[in-house]
């Protein structure tokens, strides 16, 4: 089945660089078409991203084209065809066709080919196999068109099948159809990657986790993970039980609030309610350093946040947190709050890194080395408590406030004020 696209949606072949690339590898007995996301992303009107070309020319006559033409040629992934061609500044991956001699996982025995179809039918869902040549005509071999049409992700030919190929296509599928989907999830899928769900710990950790945030960041991410909490499936992503609630006003809050949504403050809401939670997502995600950092730290006292706090309470998180600490924080809190998004005084704690930015502690060692303290165990002592009489004194800059904070601490600088810490 072909169709040609609408001139508004090819004009992106049109583009100097892939034009010159296509117009290249397309002629002198070879073919080179657009293939998978750039061509089912430009049918449903969703930004392009990389543009991937398919080619029947084996590797060496690609590198041979490209060079002769000026463009740089790498071999990228020369043992799985592909070849990375830089056409006037811009990357493309060429990848030569290729077909299934066996079958056995992620790790198939495949050959070079000049089927069209074969190579279309050895991809994962109908709506990614499909292939666009230079003058807009799209060829489908799959049934891909008519799922774009209805929005539909549906794996080529026997589902089972396509999953004991990767079983990272599991996860796949719940992401494209969050990304890309309508209505209801193909049931034959969804049966397909529930009996094949012991797949996953097969995985490498890695691979989980960059296919898990891009399902997070995904439009219908919410009802997606209700349907893997349904299957069974999200649990043994997580290692816990999910808190969907938590997740879905997590979004809504990002939105009223008009913050972009964030992976790792979405997870937080999912999978976080104690710091030992931080650490289980952290092991079976293989989350960087950076993004448990943040994890623990929204998990860390998050039910002692009320609406009913002063703005110096919220200036006191916000100092000792930072902004973005504070928002996953403060957010989180929110979430498992009985008040809805429109709620005004959650709005106003919520926002209060637009309004307000923490200064820095303006007490130096020398301010109490000048009052008779010694270097030592009792200066520390001494700075410490000072910046807690600051902090409870509403952070104040004038000279007269802070003289007055060093000389009472510099009496006695193993006092602590009695105020509320947060941390």
């Amino acid at each position: 089945m072909t169709k040609v696209l609408p001139r508004v949606d090819a004009a992106w072949l049109q583009e100097v660089p892939l034009k010159d690339l296509l117009a290249l590898l397309d002629g002198a007995g070879e073919e080179a078409r657009v293939v998978g996301g750039a061509v089912r992303n430009a049918l449903l009107a969703e930004p392009l991203g990389d543009i991937d070309i398919a080619t029947t020319a084996l590797p060496p006559e690609v590198m041979r084209r490209a060079e002769v033409a000026g463009f740089k040629a790498v071999p990228t992934g020369i043992e799985h065809g592909t070849v990375t061609v830089v056409a006037h500044g811009r990357p493309f991956e060429v990848t030569t066709l290729r077909e299934d001699v066996e079958t056995f996982g992620r790790h198939a025995k495949v050959e070079f080919g000049r089927h069209w179809r074969r190579d279309a039918e050895r991809r994962d869902f109908t709506m990614n196999a499909l292939s666009a040549a230079r003058d807009g005509t799209v060829y489908d071999y799959v049934g891909g068109l008519a799922d774009v049409e209805a929005r539909r992700v549906r794996f080529i030919g026997d589902a089972a099948t396509r999953i004991a190929e990767d079983y990272l296509r599991i996860l796949r599928f719940f992401r494209f159809h969050a990304a890309y989907g309508e209505g209801a999830l193909d049931p034959a899928g969804v049966a397909a990657c529930i009996a094949g769900r012991a797949g996953l710990d097969q995985l490498s950790r890695e691979r989980v986790r960059a296919e898990f945030i891009k399902l997070l960041l995904a439009k219908h991410a919410v009802p997606v993970l209700a349907a893997m909490t349904e299957s069974g499936l999200l649990d043994r992503v997580l290692g816990g039980v999910p808190l969907l609630a938590s997740h879905a006003n997590m979004r809504k809050l990002e939105a009223t609030l008009a913050l972009a949504p964030d992976a790792v403050r979405g997870l937080g809401a999912l999978g976080v309610s104690v710091v030992e939670d931080a650490e289980r997502v952290r092991e079976r995600l293989r989350l960087t350093n950076a993004e448990y950092a943040r994890l623990a730290s929204m998990a860390d006292g998050w039910w002692h946040i009320s609406r009913h706090w002063d703005e110096q309470e919220g200036r006191v998180l916000l100092y000792r947190l930072g902004p973005e600490r504070y928002i996953d924080r403060m957010l989180l809190a929110w979430t498992r709050s009985s008040e809805e998004a429109a709620d005004q005084q959650w709005h106003s704690l919520a926002t209060l890194p637009s309004r307000w930015s923490a200064p820095v502690f303006p007490l130096k060692s020398a301010d109490f080395v000048g009052r008779g303290i010694a270097p030592g165990p009792r200066l520390g002592a001494a700075l410490a408590a000072a910046e807690q009489a600051w902090i409870a004194a509403g952070f104040p800059d004038d000279g007269a406030a802070l003289a007055a904070i060093a000389d009472a601490t510099a009496k006695n600088p193993a006092a602590r004020p009695s105020s509320r810490r947060h941390s």
